[in-house]
């Protein structure tokens, strides 16, 4: 009996060494991971439509990568873009701020030695080198093509890509203008890989990257020009979707492209043992293109009036799934409006760096951990273009004012009385009817937030 008791009280104080031992070695790894500072993949696709993604329940697309971040995370469904255009979005991204407010409310130039996002502007990259993250820019820049506003001046440490607005995917070469524009670039100097499909470029470059900084933390930006046009996917895919009609069966085939190769950059990090100390998030950029180079368009925006180059919410309102096991929820969505100019000021909680002055976008860290948390936004607004014609927006709520609006999804027609187009998003979330005349109300108070946004601009 007394034996047995000392061999119960033996074997309880091993089993509680051995669970501090455990303890110890658990704490250490988990510190070691230091679990407020992330690594960051944040990876911007271009042109990609609202809802075409298939966790977004859209049935004609193949998107399983994607998807599995919205399983393994967080999927949004009111993220808005910082525009409806691809350089003043990207803009928003990086700085967190309405994009008129950071110099960029217009497409920057393609041009080479034409400067674009002012300097002074503070980046996410700059930001997250205060903390110690390695940052690195792969793909589209579309923010400036003079040096000191390409990537490297902006606060990468590494750049890969190509500085105008889109590129052929084989030749490398600009493809609005030609022929003999090249552009692809590693930290400001031009290099030549002809023949060689950029899409496969980047997954190169993503990855050498991040092995080179495995030990962390890193940032990367990947900044995928796809699919934007010219629509150039991958053979195999072409066939998949072959039953499909044109533009949406080569849109499918691209996106699918994409986001294979999203899949070989996550399978490289669950091998890296990476997967668990990186916060992965995938967005558009904006709303899907009916531009003629894109066919008319080849994305799907679902009950959303509107695409890119215009703020009718097809044209802002953008997929978007965040993910970062052991830490974020698994599985769940936030209904709550949030905005692609949050992400700077929620990057800088999770690695303790104050957010520079002037920034618009808000933290969005409660609302990640719960569906309950309200969103951080009274309001929000949207001006693309200059001039007195520029389009505009203010969303406060449920109602949402548009000023000067264009429909680029030519969903319905716009008449000259609808210079101010109002609309209550909860009644009418396609957009269909201006109400404007029956609120005048409503339309004074969202007028004054936007004249007091833009006095706010103007004074800068």
């Amino acid at each position: 009996m007394f034996g047995k008791r000392v061999a119960t009280r033996w074997g309880l104080r091993t089993a509680l060494l051995w669970l501090a031992f455990v303890s110890l070695v658990v704490g250490a790894t988990w510190a070691a991971a230091d679990p407020q500072r992330p690594n960051i993949l944040l990876i911007y696709t271009d042109d990609q439509g609202t809802l075409d993604m298939g966790c977004y329940g859209t049935s004609d697309l193949v998107t399983p990568n994607m998807d599995r971040l919205a399983r393994e995370g967080i999927r949004f469904t009111q993220m808005y873009a910082p525009s409806a255009i691809c350089s003043a979005s990207r803009a928003g991204l990086l700085t967190g701020k309405v994009p008129p407010r950071a110099g960029v409310p217009a497409n920057c130039s393609s041009q080479p030695g034409v400067p674009g996002m002012p300097g002074k502007e503070v980046t996410i990259a700059e930001l997250l080198k205060q903390a110690g993250y390695a940052t690195a820019h792969i793909g589209k820049w579309h923010l400036g093509y003079s040096p000191d506003t390409m990537p490297n001046a902006q606060g990468f440490d590494y750049s890969f890509g190509h500085m105008g607005g889109c590129i052929d995917n084989y030749s490398h070469f600009f493809y609005w203008n030609g022929p003999n524009r090249h552009d692809l670039w590693r930290n400001g100097t031009e290099v030549w890989y002809d023949g060689e499909y950029f899409l496969d470029l980047m997954v190169r470059e993503c990855l050498e990257f991040i092995e080179n900084h495995k030990d962390g933390p890193f940032f990367v930006y990947w900044a995928i020009n796809m699919p934007h046009y010219p629509l150039q996917p991958r053979l195999a895919w072409r066939r998949r979707f072959s039953n499909l009609r044109m533009p949406r069966r080569d849109y499918a085939a691209f996106l699918a492209t994409v986001d294979e190769a999203i899949g070989v950059v996550l399978n490289r990090l669950d091998e890296w043992g990476l997967r668990r100390r990186t916060l992965v998030l995938v967005q558009s950029d904006h709303g899907h293109s009916t531009e003629v180079r894109a066919f008319g368009g080849g994305g799907y925006a679902g009950p959303y009036r509107g695409a890119k180059g215009c703020l009718f919410e097809g044209g802002i309102r953008v997929p978007s799934v965040v993910s970062w096991p052991g830490v974020l929820p698994e599985g769940e969505v936030r209904d709550q409006m949030v905005t692609g100019c949050d992400w700077l000021p929620t990057f800088a909680k999770l690695c303790g760096v104050p957010v520079p002055k002037g920034v618009d976008g808000k933290d969005i860290w409660g609302v990640l951990l719960s569906k309950q948390a309200p969103s951080p936004h009274r309001f929000w607004y949207w001006r693309l273009g200059r001039g007195p014609n520029a389009q505009w927006a203010v969303r406060a709520g449920g109602w949402k004012l548009l000023g000067n609006p264009r429909d680029t999804s030519n969903r319905a027609p716009l008449s000259p009385d609808d210079k101010l187009f109002l609309v209550n998003l909860r009644t009418d979330p396609g957009e269909e009817r201006n109400v404007a005349n029956r609120h005048p109300e409503v339309v004074s108070r969202l007028l004054g937030i936007r004249n007091q946004v833009e006095a706010g601009i103007a004074a800068e």
